[in-house]
């Protein structure tokens, strides 16, 4: 059975998105061989960080990995992210695979030995704020500084991804990216406008226990969803009651709650692993006669889509190429 990582479930302290990471004026420091360095003050989640201009030795973990691996940042260590290999290029995979692992796949898992080896000048830490306290920080800054840019909710990666490559120094390449990401996503949604008009969707994810007998119900600014979005699909209706982080816009109903949960679905999206398959949370709910009895199901308005947990522009690019496989029917209805 998947479990969705704990961080994801907890209640993150969901830190202003209008707060840009910033800077403030140009400064001087040294360098390990007494040179002077140019620094800046960057706005982090763990405050106002004084941290090279131009990093060269960057170590990242969590969210920050993936970003800073398609920004081509000055990386020489980074945690392990393996729920995220199956949505990178052959070269970010090679770059990924080619790098020191300075952590695991939780933030408890930071190897402090390896990092200080690996003499960064910046640590770009990619944990939402209630995990922090799983890292000894003030270990960390006497490596290096150090910056938190940790997850919020789901659809918050778009903020995310830019302050962690403004902090490594690459937002030009961050800003190619982001651009290949909005033209192709607004070719999508001109392309499915009338297609999708006036119909409501619901997403049913993957992430339900099976054990328990529940279901994962994905609202608008989920991961299954917010993608989605992006290309015209509208979602309705809310959690019932937000637990902060991800289950202000995510919620586990009991199986026999799917038809309370989806009968007003128009349509309904429901995520695929990576490799397309049907993981056994989802599968669960498939073969029930609760689904099967839904008014979308019975009119076919049913679409699965891969890549759903896309964390960065270059990714979600797979995800709108799903999106597009899987919206086409809609096309010739």
């Amino acid at each position: 059975m998947s479990t969705r990582p704990s961080w994801r479930l907890v209640g993150a302290t969901v830190l202003a998105l209008g707060l840009l990471a910033g800077c403030g004026a140009t400064d001087s420091g040294t360098d390990d061989t007494g040179g002077d360095v140019a620094t800046r003050v960057f706005q982090a989640d763990n405050g106002d960080i004084t941290i090279p201009a131009d990093p060269e030795r960057v170590v990242a973990t969590g969210y920050a990995v993936p970003v800073l691996i398609e920004a081509d940042a000055a990386l020489v260590g980074i945690s392990t992210w393996k729920r995220g290999l199956a949505m990178m290029t052959e070269e970010d995979l090679a770059t990924y695979e080619g790098l020191d692992k300075i952590a695991g796949e939780t933030a408890a898992e930071t190897n402090y030995e390896a990092i200080a080896n690996a003499k960064p000048d910046l640590i770009v830490i990619g944990v939402p704020a209630p995990v922090l306290a799983d890292i000894d920080l003030d270990r960390l800054e006497s490596i290096a500084p150090v910056v938190a840019i940790g997850p919020t909710v789901p659809s918050a990666w778009r903020d995310l991804s830019r302050r962690q490559s403004d902090a490594a120094g690459r937002l030009d390449n961050f800003e190619a990216a982001k651009t290949a990401y909005e033209t192709k996503a607004a070719a999508l949604k001109t392309k499915y406008a009338d297609a999708l008009a006036g119909l409501e969707f619901g997403h049913l994810g993957a992430y339900g226990a099976v054990a328990a007998g529940t279901f994962h119900r994905e609202f608008a600014g989920s991961w299954g969803t917010n993608i989605a979005q992006d290309v015209g699909v509208t979602y309705y209706g809310e959690v019932k009651k937000k637990g902060g982080g991800g289950l202000d816009v995510t919620e586990y109903p009991s199986i026999e709650e799917v038809p309370a949960s989806f009968g007003a679905a128009d349509a309904i999206t429901y995520t695929l692993q990576a490799d397309g398959t049907v993981s056994e949370a989802v599968q669960r709910v498939l073969d029930t006669d609760l689904w099967k009895n839904l008014p979308a199901v019975k009119a076919g308005l049913v679409f699965p889509v891969r890549y759903t947990e896309a964390a960065t522009f270059a990714s979600a690019l797979k995800t709108l190429d799903s999106l597009d496989q899987a919206l086409a029917p809609l096309l010739t209805r």
